[in-house]
Formats: C-alpha cells, structure tokens, sequence
C-alpha cells in the first residue's frame, strides 16, 4: 500500500515500469488476503474448518491472482526488453494506454483461465473432507474427488502449461535478449544502470516461477503434501511480503519518493506543532 501511495504522490514515478509495480502491489495485496487472513485466524483459534463455498471461492481468488502474477511478472520483462532494447521508442510502446490494456487482458485472461478448474470441471466429493494444506489450493482440494479425475487433471497441467511454462519461457527468451544488448554497451557505467534496472524484477522472477513451476509441473506421483505446502508458502505468502522489499530497498527513486514523502510530513506536523 506504501508502494502505491508513493507511485500516485511523486510526479516522478508516473512512468510505464512504476505502473506495472503499483499493478503487481495491489495484487500481491488481494493474493494474500485471500489466503493469509483465514490461515491466521485458524492458527490463533486452533479451528481449521471452511465452508464448502468459502473453499471455492479462496479456490477461485487464489487462482486467479496466481495467474495474473505469471502474467504481470511477464508484462514487466516485456517493459523492461522495451526501455533497455528499444530506449528511443520507449515512451511510444509503452504509453500509459497500452499499459492499462495489458494489465486489463492479463486480470481478464487469468478470470477466464481461474472458472473452468474451480467451477467448470466435475469435483463430486463422497468421502473425506479434510484438505491436507493450509488454504483451499486447486490440486490439494482434487486429491479428495471420488471420481476419476485424469480429464480434470489433463486439463489443469494445460492451463499449468499456458500460464507458468510459457510466460517463463518468454521471460528468459526477453531477458537473453537484453542481455545481448547490455554486453554490446561500451561503457561499464552504461552497463552498470542497464543491468540494475533488471536485478529487482529478475529475483521476484526466480522466487515466484521457481517455487510455483516445482509445485505444479511435476508429475503427482512424485508429489507429498509436505513438499507442497513448503513450496506453496513461497508463493502465496513470502513472494508478495517481499515484492516490496525487492522493489523498494534497491530502487533509489523508490527511496527517493519516501524521503520526500517523510520531510513533507514533518514539515506539516513542525507546522502544526
């Protein structure tokens, strides 16, 4: 919410790769409040219990925040191939309107990808109905159906193919790409500013696709519910709780815009005293 409150007061960071940020912070926001809030409050009361609605639809938001993060971390490999690649043109691609279109198609494409699992693909439940995981995930909630699910489980790994082994696919083919480009600059300074620009983006990549790829690209045989609810803490729980930090901590205008941000305040307050 910092982040966002940052990149709306400072003039400075009205710019294509700070709107993407302030997309991917409110998302980080809905992604863990979908799941962290109810984990919290079943470890401070001791009652692990949800409603059979209530787990659809933590299904539903985790889902799609998911997906939408795959794609948001794939927009802002695509923005930072433009201004590292294509510096002169920068401004034009990434004008504020194709910007919001992009973030637009990723929310609505990640809607449309999160029903069919969650709502469209038969889960008839007859026996047990404790969910071995800490919130109500996708193949967690599967592995309790009483039916034969290999349809179901076919069509998950495909949307688990288009949605997590595609943008990261695009991601290190763009990345591979501004590397070549950063190697044919002169200067070590030039190389230095280019290559930092990428360092925040490129570690909430690593942390993110390589916990969610190990969870859902491996066959099930070779899965266990302790394995999986390791990896999935990374990314519902430590990757939005470090977005922040990567983004903000390495960022010198990020840095820049607090402290303005704090002498503004204390100048109101020493004139108010």
């Amino acid at each position: 919410m910092v982040i966002i409150g940052l990149i709306r007061l400072d003039s400075c960071l009205h710019t294509p790769m700070y709107f993407f940020l302030s997309s991917l912070s409110f998302l980080d926001i809905c992604y863990a409040s979908s799941i962290v809030p109810h984990m919290l409050f079943s470890l401070a009361s001791g009652h692990w219990t949800i409603s059979y609605a209530g787990c659809k639809a933590q299904m539903f938001v985790a889902l799609t925040c998911g997906i939408t993060e795959c794609m948001m971390l794939a927009l802002m490999a695509y923005d930072r191939y433009v201004a590292v690649c294509l510096p002169l043109r920068y401004m034009t691609i990434m004008n504020h309107t194709a910007c919001q279109v992009l973030v637009a198609f990723a929310w609505l494409v990640s809607l449309m990808l999160s029903v069919v699992p969650v709502f469209g693909l038969p889960m008839p439940f007859c026996g047990p109905n404790e969910v071995d995981h800490f919130f109500c995930e996708v193949p967690a909630v599967m592995q309790l159906a009483c039916a034969n699910m290999s349809f179901s489980e076919t069509v998950m790994f495909g949307r688990d193919i288009f949605t997590l082994f595609i943008p990261f696919s695009f991601i290190l083919a763009t990345y591979g790409r501004i590397a070549i480009t950063i190697l044919r600059i002169h200067s070590n300074q030039g190389r230095r500013k280019a290559f930092s620009t990428c360092t925040s983006h490129l570690t909430a990549v690593t942390l993110f696709y390589g916990t969610a790829i190990f969870m859902y690209m491996r066959p099930r045989a070779s899965r266990s519910p302790a394995q999986n609810k390791m990896a999935a803490v990374f990314y519902t729980v430590v990757t939005p709780m470090m977005n922040p930090l990567i983004y903000s901590l390495r960022n010198k205008e990020v840095k820049g815009a607090m402290s303005k941000v704090i002498n503004l305040g204390r100048n109101m307050f020493s004139r108010m005293a």
